[in-house]
């Protein structure tokens, strides 16, 4: 049996027998290199990082185009840093699922692993003298929605960053707290300039980490913590960019199918790692084959040559049409709505979705019917072709363990995104109109549907994890299956009319009665949610 700790440079042989490509670099002169000179570090060690932004940096160095490598810090969960991260000597294998097999590679990228929070005060310090290095070129960021958060569906700031804003710097309980603290320490070691690059899975995500720096470091420099320079060296673009990026590769928690054939092929580190925090991570990250990352090339302290390992570097526009066309159409509102009828209709595979003929035929009804009418056309990548690779190739690949439980966490904080943009557009183009749509304000009245927490046998589920279920649940949890009685206005109306929620007062849009309408053909008996689509198919689709 072949561990990720062996000797891969000298003894290849047992890693070869296992199918597993190893890097063309010795990792401890990167290590040594990187330590004296750091260029990247990366927020999140997550299983996207692992399958992707790792693996370029591999790329990159492998083709001896980077000598630094990638270090990852977390401020979340110290159990992903010290189970699956310091035990491996920061490695770890990237397990690629294509169609017909597995495509490994031993990934040794990562020159360190730092947890860092106000809780730990070791770690936070070691991040700091990092970025007081003139070396840093970027920070990117993969810690999801909620990690931007400091506000709350009302619009008023969370505990947490009301704590950030009144308090010393070091104390910081918030991700972006953290961050700013980071920058300040920068600041002060002479301004030095860096890239804040978000990678995470929504639009405009620059210019949401941008404003949550300044939002804290607004309330640094009005309560004495921090000077004016600070906020000016943050507003510069030229000392502090925040490009804004597209990423795209479905990389699903690691699979217990994976980890067993894994050690039937001879790797001996294989185990799943379930930690306190509810995170899945593993010594392992499996990942689709198809994947896309498009970089606003805004870089004032110079970058890795990033398009020679498969980057688009782009500007600004470009990319927000690329992200535009994913996140708010052509990909993240298709998965979002089969991770909502998935949980409702008892399914645990999104391939198996995939290959049901109304969720195949709502999706295709959303993606080419209604989302794609206005789509701007990126240029780097086809957005017509985009979906149907999407539906044909990507989503019903068996290999790829991913379930609408994982695709429905934290669905409060993506469905203003993942829909909202588009009425926005449906809004502002006077050639069209929102209340003309069907499939989108059937799939919002399927989250509200969810929200109850029953299924469409009507028997009660778990909701995946999301920060505001609680808050909504309490509109919905006196509704029940066959009754008739029930005041779904007065029920949804709280929701629906949320603008901090989808952008939209969606009443005032033309949409809220239909939306309405819709949850109440949902709720009339057990199996009415899957007769709602069907029928909706029948009557107003078009594929």
């Amino acid at each position: 049996m072949v561990k990720l700790t062996d000797d891969y440079l000298n003894n290849p042989t047992p890693f070869e027998e296992a199918g597993v490509r190893v890097p063309k670099y010795a990792q401890d002169k990167l290590i040594e290199h990187t330590n004296e000179n750091p260029v990247w570090v990366h927020f999140g060690g997550g299983n996207l990082f692992r399958c992707f932004h790792s693996v370029i940096a591999q790329d990159l160095i492998n083709k001896g185009e980077l000598d630094s490598g990638i270090i990852v810090a977390d401020t979340y969960d110290d159990e992903v840093i010290n189970e699956v991260y310091k035990p491996y000597n920061n490695r770890f294998l990237s397990v690629v699922m294509k169609n017909d097999g597995l495509d490994k590679e031993l990934v040794a990228s990562v020159t360190d692993s730092i947890y860092a929070n106000s809780k730990n005060k070791a770690g936070l310090e070691k991040l700091k003298d990092i970025f007081k290095k003139p070396t840093l070129q970027l920070a990117t960021f993969s810690i999801t929605e909620k990690g931007y958060a400091l506000k709350d569906m009302n619009g008023n700031l969370t505990k947490g960053a009301e704590h950030d804003l009144s308090n010393d710097p070091d104390s910081a309980v918030t991700n972006m707290g953290i961050i700013a603290n980071l920058l300040l320490s920068r600041y002060k070691a002479g301004k030095l300039p860096i890239a804040m690059v978000s990678t995470d899975n929504f639009s405009q995500n620059g210019k949401r980490l941008e404003k949550a720096i300044q939002l804290i470091a607004n309330g640094w420099v009005k309560n004495g913590f921090a000077d004016q320079g600070f906020l000016e060296y943050l507003g510069d673009p030229k000392q502090v960019s925040f490009p804004w990026s597209m990423i795209d590769r479905i990389t699903p928690n690691p699979s217990e199918k994976v980890s067993k054939e894994l050690v039937e092929d001879g790797i001996k580190d294989a185990e799943i790692v379930h930690t306190d925090k509810h995170i899945n991570i593993a010594p392992f990250g499996n990942t689709e084959e198809t994947h896309y990352l498009v970089i606003e090339d805004s870089f004032p302290n110079g970058r890795p040559k990033l398009e020679d390992a498969g980057v688009f570097m782009t500007d600004r526009e470009t990319v927000n049409d690329a992200d535009q066309m994913k996140v708010t159409a052509c990909l993240n509102p298709l998965h979002t709505s089969l991770a909502i009828f998935g949980c409702l209709l008892g399914f645990h595979s999104i391939a198996d979705e995939a290959a049901d003929d109304d969720l195949l035929k709502m999706i295709k009804n959303l993606g080419y019917g209604e989302d794609l009418p206005v789509v701007k056309d990126p240029k780097i990548i086809n957005p017509k072709e985009f979906i149907s690779t999407l539906i044909t190739k990507r989503l019903p690949n068996k290999n790829i363990p991913d379930t609408p439980q994982r695709i429905a966490s934290d669905t409060s904080q993506k469905v203003g995104i993942r829909y909202g943009v588009t009425l926005q557009h449906y809004v502002d183009n006077p050639k069209l109109n929102p209340a003309d749509l069907e499939f989108i304000p059937m799939i919002i009245a399927g989250w509200c549907r969810y929200l109850m927490a029953v299924d469409d046998n009507g028997n009660a589920f778990t909701p995946s994890p999301d920060p505001l279920y609680d808050q909504l649940h309490e509109y919905v949890k006196d509704i029940k299956i066959g009754d008739s009685e029930s005041d779904v206005h007065e029920k949804l109306q709280p929701i629906l009319s949320n603008k901090s929620i989808f952008g939209n007062d969606l009443y005032e849009i033309g949409l809220g009665n239909k939306i309405e309408d819709y949850f109440k053909q949902m709720i009339t008996e057990p199996g009415a949610v899957r007769e709602t689509i069907h029928r909706t198919i029948e009557e107003k689709g078009k594929y």
